[in-house]
């Protein structure tokens, strides 16, 4: 599926927003709720992701059509990377490991802003290098093929 690339940066900017407040109040439960957020574009695609969702009703109709769209595979891949930070973050937070919570969110944060403020995903440029590294045949057999 190809999606709005113009999309994915006002949920980067949304959840950019979410990860700057955790940092700010300390609370896991925001974060455990931006967690699911990642969840949601992980697991059920990125038409479903909530704030993917806002920008489709609110924001998409005033700006018109895309120039170009992009493929879904590497901003999803992208939002399962910000779910185990965000899962690290809240073990941090609700642990008592406020400095893991804390450095969790801010990575978390720091390729939330890159996307939102220069379009540069870098969790979209992990799935690229993980997938010129890894044999096309051995990748197939992993992540495409069902075991037998």
């Amino acid at each position: 599926m190809e999606i709005d690339p113009r999309g994915q940066r006002f949920s980067a900017a949304v959840t950019s927003i979410v990860l700057v407040a955790v940092l700010l109040t300390g609370s896991w439960v925001l974060l455990a709720a931006q967690a699911v957020v990642f969840a949601i574009g992980v697991f059920f695609g990125l038409r479903h992701h909530p704030y993917g969702s806002l920008y489709a009703l609110a924001v998409r109709p005033r700006l018109g059509p895309p120039a170009e769209l992009e493929d879904e595979s590497p901003p999803r891949f992208a939002q399962g990377v910000g779910l185990v930070f965000a899962l690290v973050g809240v073990a941090g937070y609700s642990l008592g490991l406020g400095w893991l919570g804390t450095a969790a969110t801010a990575f978390a944060l720091g390729a939330a802003f890159l996307n939102a403020a220069f379009g540069f995903c870098l969790g979209c440029e992990m799935f690229l290098i993980i997938k010129r590294v890894i044999p096309k045949s051995y990748s197939e057999e992993v992540f495409v093929n069902e075991p037998q």
